[in-house]
């Protein structure tokens, strides 16, 4: 978690949410912070984009194996991200009372429904993560 708390100051300006992807044997191998306001991208969170740059360096979509590390939980399009790339494990710090879908408004990612539920670890640092969020949207919203 240190490292995905470490990767989301890298998001400045952008809300301060970072993420890592680690294989089997714990090596990082996608890392990703919010890059929505440099980019204009709406798809451009920490999960996508730590997804994305882990699927290219095992060469396909499929994850098996590998853990999502991200200091926030996730929000509906991530959660079905993390479905889809079938990722074994998912680890966040902090619960998202207004958008997340991992357990606060939804829960995604143990829908009964789908072909593919990840272990869910939440709260883990989310002390840490919560205070830099905080700290964020005191510095940058009126």
């Amino acid at each position: 978690m240190t490292l995905a708390l470490e990767e989301g100051e890298k998001a400045l300006p952008d809300v301060p949410i970072g993420a890592v992807v680690v294989d089997a044997d714990g090596q990082v191998i996608g890392r990703g912070h919010n890059e929505r306001e440099t980019t204009g991208d709406p798809t451009a969170h920490a999960e996508v984009l730590a997804i994305r740059e882990a699927a290219r360096h095992v060469g396909e979509w499929r994850l098996s194996g590998c853990t999502l590390v991200v200091t926030l939980e996730p929000c509906t399009m991530c959660a079905g991200a993390i479905v889809l790339a079938r990722l074994d494990r998912l680890v966040f710090a902090a619960y998202d009372e207004k958008a997340g879908a991992v357990g606060s408004l939804w829960d995604v990612v143990r829908d009964r429904r789908l072909n593919h539920r990840p272990e869910v670890i939440g709260g883990v640092m989310a002390d840490e993560a919560g205070a830099r969020l905080r700290d964020f949207f005191i510095r940058h919203r009126p």
